[in-house]
């Protein structure tokens, strides 16, 4: 095979893992919505780690069941989607979402993303992990500003965890140099998540 076909057949798989991997974020927002315990399930490798004592599909079936029963009408929309290949098989990605709950009387916005691990299996691909991180979430008829911007009806407002995953959130509002630091160098094609990062811990999620 000719290095010219070798490349062309790599560039095609790129473009058909980065299609498979968009709609997996769009059908999510769909089942989700549309409350399809099985659709959402399947779009998740067999083994997906659901809590520290449990994995597999029938663990994340139920878990999501509860969640999903907190509130009754609901739409995600889907947003800014970043995808980054780690190998011909794994990837991650960050995808922005807006979510509107109905939860009794209150219509409750909420803005997250998605951190995601992606794996590629048999050809085709699924979620490894889905991390759930909010910026905000309150009634409709409230602003969501100063501390504690998650505020679910019924429950403490809490902290959300939308900047946890970033050190550069920080940074900027504590490095009184910073804006006179020399610039560093661009990230790498695959490693742009990963260089904003700066080796944070993973956030921890309120799903």
């Amino acid at each position: 095979m000719s290095d010219e076909l070798k490349e062309l057949r790599a560039r095609i798989d790129l473009l058909d893992a980065t299609d498979q991997i968009r709609q997996l974020a769009s059908k999510y927002a769909l089942a989700v919505d549309m409350r399809d315990m099985d659709a959402i399930v399947g779009l998740y490798v067999d083994d997906v780690k659901v809590t520290r004592e449990e994995k597999g599909h029938q663990a994340l079936k139920r878990v999501m069941h509860d969640v999903l029963s907190t509130f009754t009408a609901s739409v995600h929309h889907v947003g800014n989607h970043i995808i980054e290949f780690k190998d011909a098989d794994n990837a991650e990605g960050i995808v922005y979402c807006r979510c509107e709950h109905e939860i009794g009387d209150k219509w409750v916005p909420m803005y997250l993303h998605y951190y995601d691990a992606y794996r590629r299996v048999n050809g085709r691909w699924y979620f490894r992990r889905r991390l759930n991180c909010a910026l905000y979430a309150a009634d409709m008829l409230e602003r969501p500003v100063g501390p504690k911007k998650i505020r679910w009806p019924g429950r403490d407002a809490i902290e959300g965890n939308w900047h946890d995953s970033f050190a550069s959130w920080r940074e900027f509002w504590t490095d009184p140099g910073l804006r006179d630091k020399p610039p560093a160098a661009a990230a790498p094609r695959d490693g742009f998540i990963e260089t904003m990062r700066r080796g944070a811990a993973l956030p921890k999620t309120h799903i």
